[in-house]
């Protein structure tokens, strides 16, 4: 009974299993069946497969055929078998001689007229066919310049289902991609466009000093959304593996740039009207990636965060502990990687006047605006900077930095704190636990007397003192210090307290 073998990859976020299709034809009356929980997408390839096969030119079996992707538990999801289940089927008759498909990953949905088109998460599955050890891989060639971020695999671009037949037939040669070169990022916008906000700036310099979240408190046109752009800018190159690691959560939310691997930190902005799909992830069939992981290494900005639903802010609070996000299914657990930099900006109350004596909101309703952020959020929440309107005096008679001399500063509290962490596993101030400041690197008796106080008066909670340590550990690398003092801690306090805003 003849038998046909291929190999694709399935997806489960961004990890990559490699899959066996297989092609039984004969012993039957005409039809196709696919095994091997398809998702719909995947079962309407059986007639997607067929009329591009009969165009390409080749003979579909008038026979049963019966197509099975192993590892048979395993949920397939998505178009990206098409071209491994036709090969299969072909591998099963005289079409394709079967060596040559062995140890080959094929990847690529089918057009009726047999042309090949691009599919979400190639980076991945190339990722995932290299692990499997797999030889060689064929990839629609609208992705090849995706294909040349992975090393270590033979790749080959093909534009149609015929291409890739005369290719395994010998009597075809496929383009390969070309090195993955540097691509010409645009540098950030500059900090000395913001005028004044000292308070506000200095908040941005420890925020991206240490890693913490942020938030900024002010009427419209102070500058919040300007300094939030601008932290892009303070924040260190993404390193290879970070890039590699975005690039391939893009690639599976069908978002990769012309420069697949930049090294400049994503900013990531969603409308306060966005679902929760699109926030955290997840959407009906196949489980996306959020906005929380499109950030992932950067920063994820939201503006008019108090606009936000209320059940998509304490969504938020999982993703900041845990620098991840689990999407539940009935099938599994889908998990893509969300360590990001919050960002908040938030009018000091619903009529927004440029100046607060414009203001006609009752101080109730001033309260239960900011109040709409809830406490536990807030609680991870490290810095609240307020922001006033800008003064003339502000305007012709403060000489601002520019971004270029407030990141060599962030520069050096950063490695400073990641020579202090090495051995521990942190890079910065903001990723470490708070039992390690409080024991192995406990701090003078002197120096915590502010947090012992906020505790008893109940003004801080047990979360808030840990991230108020944290903080005070930033304010010491940025002036150099070896420890932070009590003046540090104060410092931090300051910030932490959100009355201020």
């Amino acid at each position: 009974m003849p038998l046909g073998r291929a190999w694709s990859v399935a997806l489960n976020g961004v990890d990559g299993h490699v899959v066996e299709v297989e092609a039984d034809v004969g012993g039957g009356l005409p039809a196709v069946h696919l095994v091997g929980l398809p998702d719909a997408a995947l079962h309407e390839s059986r007639d997607r497969v067929r009329a591009a096969v009969v165009n390409s030119g080749r003979e579909w079996p008038n026979e049963r055929i019966v197509l099975a992707l192993s590892p048979a538990t395993m949920r397939k999801t998505g178009s990206a078998f098409d071209l491994a289940l036709a090969c299969a089927v072909l591998a099963a008759g005289p079409g394709v001689d079967q060596p040559e498909l062995d140890g080959t990953v094929l990847l690529g949905e089918l057009a009726l007229d047999g042309r090949l088109r691009p599919v979400r998460g190639i980076l991945p599955c190339l990722l995932a066919a290299r692990a499997a050890r797999m030889r060689r891989v064929v990839v629609p060639r609208a992705a090849l310049a995706e294909a040349a971020l992975v090393d270590g695999l033979e790749v080959h671009g093909a534009g149609s289902l015929d291409e890739v037949l005369r290719w395994l037939a010998g009597g075809l040669t496929l383009p390969r991609p070309g090195p993955a070169l540097p691509g010409d990022e645009p540098e950030p916008a500059d900090l000395a466009d913001v005028v004044g906000q000292a308070d506000a700036r200095r908040a941005l310099e420890l925020a991206a000093a240490g890693g913490h979240h942020l938030m900024l408190v002010g009427p419209p046109g102070t500058g919040k959304t300007m300094l939030a752009q601008r932290m892009i800018g303070l924040l260190p190159r993404l390193t290879a593996d970070e890039a590699l690691a975005l690039a391939a959560v893009r690639s599976v939310a069908g978002r990769l740039p012309a420069d697949p691997l930049g090294t400049l930190a994503p900013l990531v902005a969603p409308h306060h009207s966005t679902s929760m799909a699109a926030l955290i992830g997840g959407g009906s069939g196949i489980a996306r990636p959020g906005a929380v992981s499109l950030a992932h290494r950067g920063i994820l900005f939201l503006d008019e965060a108090p606009e936000f639903g209320r059940h998509l802010l304490d969504a938020l609070r999982t993703p900041l502990e845990d620098g991840q996000v689990r999407l539940a299914r009935a099938d599994g657990t889908v998990v893509y990687p969300a360590r990001f930099q919050l960002v908040l900006a938030a009018n000091p109350c619903p009529c927004a006047p440029a100046h607060d004596r414009d203001c006609v909101c009752p101080s109730l309703t001033r309260r239960r605006y900011l109040g709409r952020l809830s406490g536990p959020l807030m609680d991870r929440v490290d810095l609240v900077a307020r922001m006033y309107p800008i003064t003339a005096f502000a305007v012709t008679g403060e000489d601002t930095e520019d971004t270029a001399t407030v990141r060599a500063r962030v520069a050096a509290a950063r490695a400073a704190a990641a020579q202090r962490w090495a051995e521990h596993g942190w890079r910065t101030n903001g990723e470490v636990p708070g039992p390690a400041l409080r024991s192995r690197f406990a701090l003078a008796p002197s120096a915590v007397r502010p947090l012992e106080l906020g505790l008893r008066s109940g003004e801080l909670t047990a979360r808030g003192a840990d991230r108020a340590l944290r903080l005070a550990w930033t304010v010491a690398d940025l002036a150099g210090m070896a420890r932070p003092d009590r003046a540090a801690v104060e410092s931090a306090l300051y910030y932490r307290d959100r009355r201020a805003a």
